[in-house]
């Protein structure tokens, strides 16, 4: 599977870190606790493909 590109990536860790942290705040209960978990979840994967991509730089 190819990786997506940068900005991409840098939108979908900045947008669901913000969301992970804000939804327990807004939502109560267990909806807001899962939905931190779940996308808290996505901003780690995004940020790995972040840091993997620095890692070995990409061509094409």
């Amino acid at each position: 599977m190819k990786t997506p590109p940068r900005p991409v990536l840098w939108f979908l860790f900045l947008f669901n870190l913000a969301v992970a942290a804000v939804a327990p705040l807004a939502v109560d209960g267990a909806q807001g606790v899962a939905t931190a978990v779940g996308m808290g979840v996505v901003s780690l994967g995004a940020g790995v493909a972040l840091l993997r991509g620095r890692a070995r730089p990409q061509h094409g």
